[in-house]
């Protein structure tokens, strides 16, 4: 489904590929998140999603304009999780908003896993 943009010029339709996009570049700039991840069918595994296929760790639904997002994330081991979370929120949402006017109404994030970064 796609989101739709009305001005005086005409209707602008934005893709959910494109919401994803900016939300899964949106959160990977947050501070103590080592990536996204996907669940394996197979086996049941969480994956960590390379950069060609981050956007399979989001999900985007749209209805009326309105926003929902999805994010399933694996974050660095000892950072605060509500603190990062939020820091994920806030930035999702900015970039969703700035970039194409859409409103967010929530976004979930799922947390899945803790890696140790190294140095």
């Amino acid at each position: 489904m796609t989101a739709k943009v009305v001005n005086n010029m005409g209707i602008i339709s934005i893709s959910e590929q494109v919401l994803t996009t900016i939300a899964s570049n949106a959160a990977m700039e947050s501070y103590g998140i080592v990536g996204l991840t996907t669940k394996n069918a197979t086996d049941g595994l969480f994956l960590l999603l390379g950069k060609d296929n981050m956007s399979k760790g989001v999900t985007v639904y749209t209805d009326n304009n309105r926003v929902t997002i999805d994010l399933t994330v694996i974050l660095e081991y000892g950072v605060r999780i509500s603190v990062v979370a939020e820091n994920i929120i806030d930035n999702v949402k900015f970039a969703i908003e700035d970039k194409t006017g859409l409103k967010v109404d929530k976004i979930n994030v799922l947390v899945q896993d803790f890696r140790v970064q190294e140095a």
